[in-house]
């Protein structure tokens, strides 16, 4: 297939499913990964020529050789892995299990690694190709996730030790932090906690799925050849500072 081949972990819904259709408008094939059987219907919208569903659990080692062994069989390369699965499990710390640390970590940071472990390897070879992981404006800190938030500070650090790693295989590794963007699970929210987090942003707006697509799809670009290591936030500013 003369098409590039493009990578999107939670795929399913909200950003990642954005990214996903994003990515096969630009002419990429996307295999939607998710552990949940929704990403079917996404792979499905987008057409079996643009893309395909495979369902996967990224926190457990076997799983993730088993999908890059099938990438590899059908279209012997990788272009761009997109690392956007993720959870929560959000509790002040002194009533947080650590079940919940646990669990946050090993889908949000340690499935990360996996799956830029095994793509590393393609792309080393092959000379090229794109890594975007998605991180958190809340990586810099956020009451209740102290789990979430070190997941994804430590998910920026991968991302800048992996830059330094494949910066001379012309392999390109980057992070985007969306901030409040509107998905299933701020749509969840109470509306006074919601209108709370809206005043706390710079632009007093919530962001759209697409938002973070884009900085994707640029960083996933042939244009983005000298840009490596950096964190793009998406976040209507709120990375600068509280706006209230």
């Amino acid at each position: 297939m003369t098409k590039q081949t493009a990578i999107v972990s939670g795929a399913g819904k909200g950003i990642g499913k954005a990214i996903a259709e994003r990515l096969a408008a630009d002419g990429f094939f996307v295999y939607i990964v998710d552990l949940d059987i929704e990403g079917e219907l996404v792979a499905g919208q987008l057409g079996k020529d643009n893309a395909t569903f495979y369902q996967a659990d990224i926190s457990d080692e076997s799983q993730v050789l088993a999908l890059f062994q099938a990438v590899l069989a059908q279209h012997r390369a990788l272009d761009v892995l997109v690392n956007n699965a993720g959870i929560i499990r959000d509790h002040m710390i002194w009533n947080m299990t650590t079940a919940d640390f646990d669990a946050v970590i090993r889908v949000n940071l340690k499935g990360a690694w996996l799956m830029c472990r095994e793509a590393a390897k393609i792309m080393k070879t092959q000379q090229s190709g794109r890594i975007v992981n998605i991180a958190s404006r809340a990586w810099l800190g956020n009451r209740g996730q102290t789990n979430y938030s070190a997941s994804k500070a430590g998910l920026i650090g991968l991302t800048r030790s992996l830059a330094l790693e494949l910066g001379k295989y012309h392999v390109c590794v980057n992070a985007v932090a969306p901030g409040l963007i509107d998905t299933p699970l701020t749509q969840r929210l109470k509306p006074e906690i919601l209108e709370q987090l809206l005043q706390a942003q710079p632009t007093k707006t919530i962001g759209a799925p697409e938002d973070v697509a884009h900085a994707v799809a640029f960083l996933a670009s042939a244009k983005t050849n000298f840009i490596t290591g950096q964190t793009i936030y998406v976040d209507g500013g709120k990375s600068i500072g509280a706006g209230i």
